[in-house]
């Protein structure tokens, strides 16, 4: 009888699960309620390199990323910034992109006007269209105009394939941009003043 006794006794505790001390902290994270607030900005990479710099000592490996951030309305940002690792370079770039970014005038979610832009050596020609037209634009100014409200956009890049050169001339080309009220009072002003002189 005593060696039956024993004998329950241990399969009793051996079908208790153990304790894990280790993963305690793990599973409190996993349970605890998601306290995340909604992203301001959109941030998209574009593109990441690996560069070098030559030391006395051999090269030494960084990494360099480009990143887009916009609000999804009318404010859009790009920045390139190295790091030692990929995360760290794509986080410095975000900081950038979100310190220098620029509003974009928008009419029924096109551009007002034409644009074109030479920065460096690359050339971007950006164009208003249609309703229900969309945005026929290349890689690098798909992405950039991805992260506002244009949703009909006809574009051309010419020149430079780079793709940082791209990205920073598309920016210029929205930066150069003049609202369609800012017309309408140019017109208004310049009628009167030959009034005037009349």
């Amino acid at each position: 009888m005593a060696e039956e006794t024993k004998s329950t006794a241990t399969t009793s505790v051996t079908n208790e699960k153990p304790t894990r001390q280790r993963g305690s902290r793990r599973d409190d994270r996993r349970n605890a309620p998601r306290t995340d607030e909604p992203k301001q900005f959109e941030e998209v990479v574009i593109n990441i390199d690996r560069v070098a710099r030559v030391v006395k000592g051999g090269r030494r490996f960084r990494f360099k990323a480009l990143v887009v951030v916009g609000d999804r309305k009318n404010k859009v940002g790009v920045g390139v910034s190295k790091g030692l690792d990929v995360q760290t370079a794509v986080a410095k770039a975000t900081e950038v992109a979100k310190k220098n970014m620029i509003t974009v005038p928008i009419t029924n979610s096109t551009i007002p006007h034409d644009a074109e832009v030479k920065l460096s050596g690359a050339r971007v020609l950006i164009k208003p269209a249609a309703p229900g037209t969309g945005v026929i634009a290349g890689g690098v100014v798909r992405q950039v105009i991805g992260v506002t409200s244009i949703s009909n956009l006809l574009s051309k890049s010419l020149g430079s394939t780079n793709k940082v050169n791209i990205a920073y001339a598309t920016i210029e080309a929205l930066r150069s941009l003049v609202p369609k009220d800012k017309w309408l009072t140019a017109s208004k002003s310049t009628s009167s003043s030959q009034k005037e002189s009349k």
